[in-house]
């Protein structure tokens, strides 16, 4: 037999061995398969509970922070600033004296009215006495009195004037800068500063008209500015104004809220959050549990043996780590939280622990 021959020989019988061999173990896994042997073993998922919690509907706005009461301080008469004794940017009491102005010349003209309506009571008396005793007319006594009455308005009215040499806060909030400086002449109307109640803020912002029906005075709002980052105050709406801006489609809304730290300052803007609605009791699960085929939303429920199996649901309001059920679950169902993209209908899981739920 040549070289060739047995190497023929050869080859033919090792394929024909290696053809028997995969047979043979193809057989074996086919019968395995058939009597059950071989199973997929569970897949690790994390897992969340449906859950009740309160559902807010939010609207965000951007608006303007304002002072409740917010004025500049002017002077009523004109005369020469001779003290300005508050201190610029600092917080002053209701009442606390601004400025100091010349009343040199209306304390004289106080004395001298002072001095006439003594003269004129003098001579009312005197000649109602005289008219008493049938000596004088009525003419007379008439005169006296209206007399009498004029001195006691010159007066009251110089007084009124001497309390304008003083100006005083109306209110307590805090000072600006100075306008003018001791020794300076004003006009009635001139600016000496300004004053602001901080304390309490009106924050100004608008809101298009679809949501018009739903905005209710009273309702909660949350307040952020970017000069404070992660700090939130909340307030009430107070006022919608009744007429939407034809230009715009939007209708004015005026919040307050309180100032404790005295942070926010007239002007700054601000980020609103409105409540429209509130809903106590809804049912609410993570939002990477949600995953969408079409446009339908779908949850992996685990069932009891622990399979899972694709339930559409319908969805509300979408919170920031989590997402309202409308439909489709009822409360304590396990569904699965991560995973859920290497599953189908009927696979078996293994839940492990995950982060808890956040609000």
């Amino acid at each position: 037999m040549t070289h060739y021959a047995r190497w023929k020989t050869t080859g033919s019988f090792l394929l024909a061995a290696l053809f028997i061999f995969v047979s043979l173990i193809a057989s074996g896994c086919s019968q395995q398969q058939a009597q059950g042997g071989f199973k997929m073993p569970p897949m690790p998922v994390e897992t969340a509970t449906v859950t009740e919690s309160t559902v807010t509907d939010p609207f965000e706005a951007v608006g303007t922070i304002e002072a409740e009461d917010a004025i500049t301080v002017v002077a009523e008469i004109d005369a020469t600033v001779i003290n300005l004794p508050f201190k610029e940017g600092v917080a002053i009491a209701k009442g606390g004296l601004i400025a100091q102005l010349d009343d040199i010349q209306l304390r004289a003209e106080e004395e001298r009215a002072k001095a006439i309506l003594e003269q004129r009571k003098v001579t009312y008396e005197r000649i109602k006495t005289i008219t008493d005793e049938g000596l004088g007319t009525a003419q007379s006594l008439d005169d006296a009195a209206a007399a009498l009455k004029v001195a006691e308005a010159d007066l009251a009215l110089i007084r009124a004037r001497l309390l304008k040499t003083r100006i005083v806060a109306p209110f307590a909030g805090i000072v600006g800068a100075r306008k003018v400086s001791p020794g300076a002449f004003v006009r009635a109307g001139s600016p000496i500063t300004e004053l602001a109640q901080v304390n309490r803020l009106r924050i100004n912002f608008s809101a298009p008209e679809r949501y018009y029906s739903n905005l209710q005075r009273g309702a909660e709002v949350k307040v952020s500015t970017t000069a404070y980052p992660g700090y939130e105050l909340t307030g009430r709406v107070e006022v919608i104004e009744p007429i939407v801006d034809q230009a715009t489609r939007r209708a004015k809304i005026i919040a307050r809220i309180d100032n404790p730290g005295v942070k926010f300052r007239p002007g700054m803007s601000a980020n609103v959050t409105v409540v429209l609605s509130e809903r106590k009791n809804a049912l609410v699960i993570p939002s990477e549990a949600i995953f969408v085929e079409g446009n339908q939303a779908l949850v992996f429920v685990i069932q009891a043996d622990s399979t899972v199996a694709r339930t559409p649901v319908e969805l509300g309001t979408r919170l920031r780590e989590r997402v309202e059920v409308l439909n489709g679950l009822a409360a304590g169902t396990m569904v699965v939280r991560a995973g859920h993209q290497k599953l189908f209908p009927g696979a078996k899981v293994m839940p492990i622990s995950s982060t808890p739920q956040q609000n």
